[in-house]
């Protein structure tokens, strides 16, 4: 019963989703530190000095309602997504986690 198991986690690739998953949890935190407290205020200087997460645009206004499209906070998500998708996939490339769940 055990060995079917194991041929299970093999076959299906869980221990690469399972690595990738603990891999991602602990480095997103991380990542999104970097990315809010370096990335954000480099791009924030080249936009006139402003933080990247403020800064949005009133589309609609009408009377005392407005539809205001916070798209700073849409960029600095993509971009800590992305460095996040980076720093896990050069984590488990690099330490060749990649490689636990190739059929021999």
């Amino acid at each position: 019963m055990l060995k079917g198991f194991v041929d299970f986690v093999r076959e299906q690739g869980v221990v690469g989703l399972a690595v990738g998953l603990a891999i991602g949890v602990a480095a997103s935190s991380t990542v999104s530190t970097i990315v809010k407290g370096l990335i954000d205020p480099i791009i924030g200087f080249i936009l006139g000095g402003q933080d990247l997460s403020n800064l949005s645009w009133t589309v609609i206004s009408l009377g005392d309602r407005e539809l205001t499209l916070a798209w700073g906070a849409v960029v600095s998500s993509i971009i800590t997504l992305i460095a996040t998708a980076l720093v896990i996939y050069f984590v488990v490339h690099k330490s060749g986690l990649d490689k636990l769940d190739k059929k021999k």
